[in-house]
C-alpha cells in the first residue's frame, strides 16, 4: 500500500540469471538474494546495518514494480527458484504462499515473535497451526481533518483522544456542515476501492470479515453488517459527500489543497502534510459506526524464506535482525515512513513521527499505539484471498460508481465461490 511512484526495469525481472550462492544453507554465510517491492533505497539502511554485524553475510536486494510483484512471485517460486533466498510476503498472501510450499516453516522462532509484536501481527503469519514468516511493518489508518475548513462551518475538531472517537454518522455531518460553509468535499477515504481499508466498515457494524468456516473459503458478505456499511458508503459518493473519478492514492492531494475537510488516511501521511499542506489540520481515530464496534485496518509486509534457497542459515539471520531485534527493525524504516512492526522500536520510531508532523499531529504516536494494541482488525487468513480481494476491489469500485450494493454484493458472493471451486 506504500509503493506509489515505484519504478524499476524490466531488466530487474530477470533474476533467474543470477549467479550461485557462495554460501550454503548450513554455514550462514555467503550472498542472501532478497527481492521485494521497494526501491532499493528504501532497504539500503537495514542492509548496511546487518552487513555491519554480520561481515561473512552480504544482501543482494532486487525490486520488482509492486504491479507485478505478486505474478513475478509465483512464476519465480513455482519454478523452485533458488536465486531468491529471502523476499517480501504481502501478508495476506501468505496463506497462499504457505499452502503452495514456497515459505519455510519459521515456528521454532514463535515465541520470540509473539514478544516482538503485536498479536494482530503475531497471528497473520501462522496459517495451519504454523508460522510461515516475520512481521516487518505495521499500519494503521487516522482520521485528517482540516481545521480551517471546520472553523468556517462552526464545527468543533475531534481529537487524538481514541476515547473521544468520532462515530461515521458524526463525521459525515461535520463534513457536509463543511460543504455548506465552502470546502468542496466532506469526506474522502485514501484507498477508495480498497479492502484493507473497507474492512472495518462492516466489521464495525457486525458483518466480519466477509470470509468465514472451518477452511476460511466460505464467502459471507451480503449479511446485514456488509450491506449496511456498503449502502453508506455508496450515499457519501451518491450525495457528493466524497468525490467520484479519484482513483485510489491520488486522493491525498484533494485533501493537501484543502478540497475536503476529512481525509482517512495512514502515518505516511503524516510527514506528507507536513510538508505540503498550507492549513491548519490534525488527527483524530479512524470513525466507527453509532452502536458499532470499533475496528481499524492493520498488516503490512512480512518477510519470509524461499524453500528452495541454498543458503537458509543467513537468510534466516537476516530476516530475524529486521523483524526480531529492535534496532534492524528500526533500520527498515530509517528512510521510509512506516511503523515497525516490533514492539519497542516502534516505541523509539512513533514520538519522531509525532515531531515531523509538529503541532498538527500532537498525539499521534499515543493514538497509533493504542489502534494497534486495541482496535487492529486483521485481514483474514485464507488460502482464497487473493480472488476474493480482487473481487470485492471491484465491486467497491462499482459501488461507488453507483451499484446497487446488495445486488452487486450478491454478484461478488458468486464470483468468489466460482473463483474458490478449484481451492476445495
Amino acid at each position: 500500500m506504500l509503493l506509489a511512484g515505484v519504478a524499476a526495469s524490466a531488466v530487474l525481472l530477470a533474476g533467474c540469471s543470477a549467479p550461485a550462492h557462495s554460501g550454503s544453507a548450513g554455514d550462514g554465510s555467503g550472498t542472501v538474494r532478497f527481492l521485494g517491492p521497494e526501491d532499493p533505497a528504501t532497504f539500503a539502511p537495514v542492509i548496511a546495518a546487518f552487513e555491519a554485524e554480520h561481515p561473512d553475510i552480504t544482501i543482494d536486494y532486487t525490486q520488482v514494480p509492486f504491479d507485478q510483484y505478486s505474478s513475478t512471485l509465483q512464476q519465480r517460486l513455482g519454478a523452485k527458484d533458488d536465486t531468491i533466498d529471502v523476499y517480501a510476503v504481502d501478508q495476506p498472501n501468505l496463506s497462499q504462499l504457505a499452502a503452495q510450499g514456497f515459505l519455510e516453516d519459521l515456528s521454532d522462532l514463535s515465541d520470540e515473535a509473539k514478544a516482538a509484536t503485536s498479536s494482530a501481527q503475531f497471528e497473520i503469519n501462522q496459517y495451519d497451526g504454523k508460522m510461515w514468516a516475520l512481521s516487518v511493518w505495521n499500519s494503521t489508518q487516522m482520521l485528517f481533518f482540516n481545521r480551517d475548513a471546520l472553523a468556517a462551518a462552526g464545527v468543533e475538531a475531534p481529537t487524538a483522544d481514541p476515547a473521544a472517537r468520532w462515530t461515521w454518522e458524526q463525521t459525515a455531518d461535520a463534513g457536509r456542515a463543511a460543504q455548506a460553509a465552502g470546502t468542496q468535499y466532506g469526506l474522502l477515504l485514501e484507498q477508495v476501492e480498497a479492502y484493507y481499508q473497507l474492512q472495518p466498515l462492516a466489521e464495525s457494524l457486525g458483518g466480519g470479515s466477509g470470509i468465514t468456516g472451518d477452511d476460511m473459503l466460505t464467502v459471507d458478505v451480503t449479511n446485514d453488517g456488509w450491506q449496511q456499511a456498503m449502502a453508506w458508503y455508496g450515499d457519501t459518493f451518491e450525495s457528493g459527500l466524497s468525490p467520484r473519478g479519484v482513483g485510489g492514492f491520488q486522493t491525498a492531494p484533494v485533501f493537501i489543497d484543502g478540497n475536503v475537510a476529512f481525509f482517512v488516511g495512514g502515518p505516511w501521511d503524516v510527514g506528507r502534510f507536513a510538508s505540503d499542506a498550507k492549513f491548519d489540520w490534525g488527527v483524530a481515530p479512524m470513525p466507527y459506526f453509532e452502536g458499532g464496534e470499533v475496528a481499524t485496518p492493520t498488516g503490512s509486509w512480512s518477510w519470509g524464506v524461499n524453500t528452495a534457497s541454498k543458503n537458509k542459515d543467513a537468510a534466516r539471520e537476516f530476516i530475524e535482525f529486521a523483524a526480531l531485534d529492535p534496532a534492524g527493525a528500526l533500520a527498515t524504516t530509517e528512510a521510509t515512513t512506516i511503523i515497525p512492526s516490533n514492539t519497542e522500536a516502534a516505541a523509539k520510531y512513533l514520538p519522531g513521527l509525532e515531531e515531523l508532523g509538529g503541532e498538527h499531529a500532537a498525539g499521534v504516536a499515543d493514538l497509533i499505539t493504542y489502534e494497534i494494541e486495541e482496535t487492529a482488525v486483521p485481514r483474514p487468513v485464507s488460502v482464497g484471498y487473493v480472488q476474493f480481494e480482487s473481487a470485492m476491489n471491484t465491486a467497491f469500485a462499482d459501488i461507488r460508481n453507483g451499484s446497487d450494493p446488495a445486488a452487486r454484493l450478491e454478484q461478488a458472493t458468486t464470483q468468489i465461490q466460482d473463483a474458490w471451486k478449484k481451492l476445495r
